[in-house]
């Protein structure tokens, strides 16, 4: 399919898990994609892999953010969508009673702030186009509660929730569409890493889910290609979940 033929995409997080899933998916149905990353040598490798164009940026600053987003608009000629997706999950964030105020701030700043910059930043491109698709990554923990407690993770996804839900609304008659996209967990180098240092807490989490597995990050990227497209063109302001089931279920099968 191309759906997406001659849009031009932003990917942040880019270079690995479903920020480099999602700039070879929308590569493929057409899209131009700026991949925005602070790992320059594999960001650049996937720009050249997907003939997409590489800028290195730290997603927390608003000048990296605000010359992204030029980046893209001079080097295609538009901004079309934008993939709100870089994230941090760390180890020291935690149950409440021990993650401290440090780690606290540093998920936020990248996980919420980030978001909230990319944003402001994108909107008044797609304003003067008429027309744009905004992806948010939050998480199926913004919906629901863990014991396994990630607490400052749990609530910068829950504040990007929110947020694209209010976006979504507020811009909506602008041809603006702003979406919340909330996967499950997901087979990256991200989880595997944090499943690794504590195998029990990954075996916990994984009855849960009633397909019996994590998703792959090519399934997320699906799902952002789709609400890319205008196969979605009626749906903003929207929890997106593509979580395996797990937000429906009380008791998983056997």
């Amino acid at each position: 399919m191309l759906r997406l033929q001659d849009r031009v995409a932003v990917v942040t997080g880019g270079a690995s898990g479903i920020g480099l899933a999602t700039a070879r998916r929308l590569a493929q149905e057409g899209a131009k994609v700026v991949i925005a990353d602070l790992d320059e040598t594999t960001g650049s490798g996937v720009a050249t892999e997907i003939g997409g164009a590489f800028v290195r940026a730290d997603v927390t600053s608003e000048v990296d953010v605000r010359a992204m987003y030029s980046f893209a608009h001079e080097t295609y000629g538009s901004v079309d969508i934008a993939f709100n997706n870089a994230g941090i999950s760390p180890p020291e964030d935690d149950s409440i009673l021990t993650t401290g105020l440090d780690a606290w701030r540093r998920v936020q700043e990248v996980n919420l702030t980030s978001v909230y910059l990319c944003c402001k930043y994108v909107i008044p491109y797609m304003q003067a186009q008429g027309r744009g698709s905004i992806i948010n990554t939050a998480s199926f923990v913004a919906v629901m509660g863990a014991a396994t407690s990630q607490i400052s993770y749990t609530a910068s996804k829950g504040g990007v929730l929110a947020m694209s839900r209010e976006l979504g609304v507020q811009f909506a008659r602008e041809g603006i569409r702003v979406n919340a996209l909330c996967p499950g967990p997901v087979n990256t180098p991200l989880l595997q890493e944090l499943f690794a240092k504590d195998p029990e807490r990954a075996a916990r989490r994984l009855v849960h889910i009633p397909m019996g597995r994590f998703a792959e990050a090519t399934e997320i990227a699906a799902a952002v290609a789709f609400l890319a497209s205008d196969d979605a063109s009626f749906i903003t302001a929207a929890e997106f979940l593509v979580d395996g089931g797990i937000s429906g279920a009380y008791v998983t099968p056997a």
